[in-house]
């Protein structure tokens, strides 16, 4: 057959057999040989390569330029760039007890001292650390003319070459963020700090004993969501107080923190969204779901094949003000969700530039490089939720 490679048959008696398949003719399902009909995406290429790349053809008829712009999952967690220093700081003060009113305490012959120092508890947490990265692509002047039909369709494959480049740049992008997020997942179940067992909470209101499987049957799943709706709306209003909760407290430097809606972030599995849209929204049920500020939803937090589940070792701050590393790995699964302070994690470009070598005179080439220096930061003193499903 000609597809997927260069020849030109007939397909009579392939559609014919196709037809059988497709009317019922046979009883049975025959065995079709797909590589006949299906026309496959493959590099291995029928006519010669160019003599640089060695993986364009010399010859074609008609290009399909593959450019496809990528956008990154979790830009929420993106923040400013920064460019100079290397240590970061944050200041923040601790409140400290109320005195009592001198005013009404007045005695004859003494006088009251309104001259007594009461300096401000401040404390200060630092972020270390960058992480540098280059990527770099070869653009060719004259070598690869007999792959293309003229300047422009070359132009074309620059661009997309160039394009390609930025896809990958922006998987980085991404591929960092949920790196940053999971490890301050990890973080809070390893400090057992504002973790939310849903079905736990759920069951030992309601008398039932739901587990992650059965709470997804019909007769289960639409009161348990709206049950989830009100939680998080509760939770989203306790971290709106300006309180304790949720966050890792440094002994000695309790700082109250609050978080209000505009700086409240919300991550959610996809997964569940796209139920809870299928499934329950409806005239009788509110359809802004999750109407929280700064919501996204992702459709994995760590690996794609294990949509809710993180596996990492990660490192978060000690309530004596220390890092602390897991002893063992988190390995988590039934991650629904993480609510957090805009403040609490993000990534940040210390430091992205670009540019292009002069044109190497014997090869005909040049190289376009790309560097990268990144910061990654987690903050455990700020508020954050992390909801699971058990």
């Amino acid at each position: 057959m000609g597809v997927n490679s260069l020849s030109f048959e007939q397909a009579a008696s392939l559609l014919n057999a196709l037809r059988a398949e497709a009317t019922g003719t046979n009883a049975t399902s025959q065995i079709i040989n797909s590589k006949d009909f299906v026309s496959v995406a493959t590099t291995t290429l029928a006519q010669g390569y160019d003599p640089v790349l060695n993986a364009l053809t010399q010859l074609i008829g008609r290009t399909i330029f593959s450019d496809r712009r990528y956008t990154g999952k979790l830009s929420l967690i993106q923040v400013d760039s920064q460019r100079w220093g290397y240590i970061t700081r944050k200041l923040q003060l601790t409140d400290v007890a109320w005195e009592d009113d001198q005013e009404f305490s007045l005695t004859d012959g003494q006088s009251v001292d309104h001259y007594v120092v009461r300096k401000p508890l401040a404390t200060q947490t630092n972020f270390y650390g960058q992480a540098i990265v280059q990527r770099h692509y070869t653009i060719f002047k004259d070598q690869l003319d007999s792959a293309f039909t003229g300047p422009d369709e070359f132009g074309r494959f620059i661009a997309m070459v160039a394009g390609n480049c930025q896809d990958m740049i922006e998987q980085k992008r991404e591929m960092t963020r949920r790196m940053t997020m999971a490890n301050f997942i990890g973080g809070k179940i390893a400090a057992n700090n504002g973790i939310i067992h849903a079905l736990t909470e759920y069951n030992a209101e309601t008398g039932l004993t739901l587990t992650a499987t059965s709470v997804m049957a019909p007769a289960n799943y639409d009161p348990f969501v709206k049950w989830l709706y009100g939680r998080m709306q509760t939770l989203a209003d306790l971290m709106a107080e300006r309180s304790h909760l949720f966050q890792i407290n440094i002994t000695g430097r309790e700082v109250e923190r609050h978080t209000d809606p505009t700086n409240l972030r919300v991550v959610m599995l996809s997964k569940w969204i796209n139920d809870m849209k299928a499934r329950v929204l409806s005239g009788t049920f509110n359809d802004s779901f999750l109407d929280l500020a700064g919501t996204e939803a992702i459709s994995y937090w760590q690996n794609i094949n294990e949509p809710s589940e993180i596996n990492v070792k990660p490192v978060y701050l000690n309530a004596n003000g220390t890092l602390t590393e897991a002893t063992d790995a988190v390995n988590q699964t039934n991650i629904l969700a993480v609510m957090f302070d805009w403040e609490a994690m993000g990534t940040t470009v210390m430091n992205e530039w670009s540019m292009a070598t002069p044109m190497n005179a014997a090869g005909g080439y040049t190289n376009m490089f790309y560097h990268f220096t990144n910061r990654y930061f987690n903050d455990f003193s700020e508020k954050g939720i992390v909801i699971l499903l058990d």
